[in-house]
């Protein structure tokens, strides 16, 4: 279901019809996380998870996704306001929909991984893993 959450001239919508894949790439394309990932890989994120994007009147200055299974498990990832727009609460803003937000709501286990957000997560009640030596990952750095 598309939604849309609105406050003065921004906007936080769920309808991927409205995402600027530009945008979107090009942030990436700089970040520290994302900066070797293929737009193609990009494309097919966006296509299976949930998304958020941030506007400011009608041009796209935000972005998150949540890969979830919708009853057990929430990956937040590629979250990002446009340096020029930050400082003015939309980060948090943007964490406060999609904490709140129905069809995630009674998810129990939610991860992201961060190199320097941690204030803004801990807020929203992120902390580092409890038992760390429960979780295993695999990573592929050559693809």
């Amino acid at each position: 279901m598309k939604k849309n959450f609105r406050k003065g001239d921004y906007l936080i919508s769920t309808d991927r019809s409205k995402l600027d894949f530009k945008v979107i790439q090009e942030f990436l394309g700089r970040s520290y996380w994302a900066n070797k990932r293929k737009p193609e890989v990009t494309k097919r994120a966006i296509k299976n998870s949930l998304c958020f994007g941030v506007y400011f009147k009608k041009s796209q200055i935000g972005f998150a996704r949540i890969v979830t299974d919708y009853a057990t498990f929430a990956w937040l990832a590629d979250v990002f306001i446009l340096e020029e727009y930050r400082g003015r609460g939309l980060s948090k803003w943007l964490m406060e929909i999609i904490m709140n937000y129905s069809e995630v709501q009674n998810i129990r286990r939610w991860f992201l991984a961060t190199k320097d957000a941690h204030g803004l997560y801990k807020k929203f009640g992120f902390t580092a893993l409890n038992e760390p030596e429960k979780f295993m990952e695999m990573f592929r750095k050559d693809l």
